[in-house]
């Protein structure tokens, strides 16, 4: 085995080892003084203003190009659940009443049309 004291990753390792401490002790006496977060929650206030300020810019963009938003698609599929649950609810009362006179039909073979058109016979003519 080399020696602890001229093996390069060793040396190397306790190196990188030694900067973290002293980048960790850097960072913690900067994060602990006032100065730092009141730095941190201006910047926070930019960015969050920033994101608004994109958000709106989309909009405009959204309403000019003639597309919907994010929100506008969102109320859009909750009406939709809210009539597909009516249509649900109006089925079953269809199939309560069904079953109370007695018919026997589903609901699907009900709203087929009858069909009219024969398969074309063997001889290639049609009935």
């Amino acid at each position: 085995m080399t020696d602890k004291t001229n093996d390069p990753v060793a040396m190397w390792q306790k190196m990188v080892g030694e900067m973290e401490k002293g980048f960790n002790s850097f960072a913690n006496q900067a994060m602990s003084s006032p100065e730092f977060s009141q730095a941190m929650n201006r910047a926070g206030g930019v960015a969050a203003g920033a994101q608004k300020q994109l958000g709106e810019l989309m909009e405009k963009y959204l309403v000019s190009m003639n597309l919907p938003s994010r929100e506008q698609v969102t109320g859009l599929a909750e009406r939709l659940q809210a009539i597909e649950g009516q249509i649900g609810e109006i089925k079953s009362m269809l199939n309560q009443m069904a079953a109370s006179a007695g018919v026997s039909q589903g609901a699907d073979s009900a709203l087929r049309p009858p069909r009219t058109k024969r398969p074309p016979s063997e001889g290639g003519e049609q009935a």
